[in-house]
């Protein structure tokens, strides 16, 4: 989609172009093509975030004054629309888009310190403890205790649906520290070394053959005091400013306008296959001006206005109508379904057809979870009926 620019933001715009240029290897944009999932793992994206920490962009959506580069909204979509069209890796948002966020706004000057810096560098890897067997979209359930013993906390309970918790070393997690009065009021935000005795990783591998998700468990597992984000019962507070982060404070419209570029120069599209793929143009594009009003609107000062409620359920919509695409349009080739992982490295076998048609299958599957996590479609529905239309 074509924007009136300033002449500022031209500049910046060749800018951005003759980094990613520069910056991005034919390694990197190989194994970001090859990613079937939402996030590149880290072989693949490791040397392009420290391409962007040395450039000083890895946090550009951090404010100035937590060490973001100080861009505004319009600088920001054009920094994720030129990455998504340059094919870069996906970066797992976990660290630098959620609990980075929450460091810098309830942690304390020390907690900065500690963990910020190995955050940026890459040296801590963050997986979202959230979720737990039976507390999926009710939070306020969850049933993992933590049980204060002096200096340290003990932690019980299991968290499940870990994205990427076979890299992490460190977890940020929603712990219950009052099992009196209200739910919401008796948790805490807790910040867990991976590597303490007691932590169990457990793979779950989705139906796509995937291994992206995780079960964490946690057995007498100890975490100094030290590591409580904010005060004992302000873990609702902190999880609701973290999920309104997950939820709306990114662009989906740039990578998913950029995978429709990809799917519709790597298949011929005619019929109806290019009317769907007209239609979810669209769609994206449309999605793309309300993400970019919002951005503007919270730049200005003012509250997002309701229609960003519908964000990422129109993402995860256009998101699943893209792969289902994919799949009819390459026919036979894309009915494959490969088990080897990781499809980038330099042994796999090579796929029929070009990547597109390889990974169809793979990423359609992976796509049905677009509608579950951050809020199922039906819990954002509900959310949309209560705040945007009074029901």
């Amino acid at each position: 989609m074509d924007m009136t620019l300033s002449p500022e933001h031209v500049a910046f715009r060749n800018e951005v172009r003759a980094f990613l240029d520069a910056a991005l290897t034919p390694e990197m944009r190989r194994g970001a093509t090859l990613t079937s999932g939402v996030f590149a793992e880290p072989d693949v994206y490791r040397a392009w975030q420290a391409a962007l920490d040395q450039q000083g962009w890895l946090t550009y959506f951090w404010p100035e004054a937590a060490g973001g580069p100080g861009w505004d909204a319009v600088r920001r979509w054009i920094f994720e629309t030129e990455a998504a069209r340059a094919g870069a890796p996906v970066l797992p948002g976990m660290g630098l888009k959620l609990v980075g966020p929450v460091l810098f706004s309830y942690g304390t000057p020390e907690q900065q310190a500690r963990f910020l810096p190995p955050l940026r560098s890459g040296e801590h890897i963050w997986a979202q403890g959230f979720s737990e067997p039976g507390s999926g979209s009710d939070l306020a359930s969850l049933r993992t205790r933590a049980v204060r013993d002096g200096d340290e906390y003990i932690v019980d309970g299991q968290k499940i649906w870990t994205t990427q918790a076979q890299f992490a070393n460190w977890l940020f997690a929603l712990v219950r520290t009052d099992a009196t009065g209200k739910p919401q009021r008796g948790i805490s935000f807790l910040l867990i070394d991976m590597n303490t005795p007691g932590v169990t990783v457990r793979p779950i591998i989705s139906a796509s053959g995937d291994h992206e998700l995780n079960e964490v468990f946690l057995e007498n597992v100890r975490v100094p005091v030290d590591n409580l984000i904010g005060a004992e019962g302000q873990g609702w507070t902190i999880a609701k400013f973290l999920l309104e982060n997950e939820r709306g404070g990114t662009g989906y419209a740039p990578q998913l306008l950029a995978d429709l570029d990809r799917l519709e120069r790597a298949a011929s599209l005619s019929g109806e296959l290019a009317d769907r793929a007209v239609r979810l143009r669209l769609e994206a594009e449309a999605l793309e001006m309300s993400e970019l009003r919002t951005l503007l609107e919270i730049e200005h000062g003012e509250p997002p206005h309701p229609r960003s409620l519908a964000v990422k359920l129109i993402a995860s919509e256009v998101r699943q109508g893209i792969e289902a695409l994919a799949v009819d349009a390459f026919g036979l080739a894309g009915l494959q379904l490969p088990a080897e992982r990781p499809f980038h490295a330099a042994d796999a076998p090579e796929g029929i057809g070009p990547p597109e048609a390889a990974l169809a299958s793979v990423r359609y599957l992976n796509a049905r979870a677009w509608s579950i996590f951050g809020g199922t479609s039906e819990v954002q529905l509900n959310i949309i009926a209560k705040a945007a239309v009074g029901l």
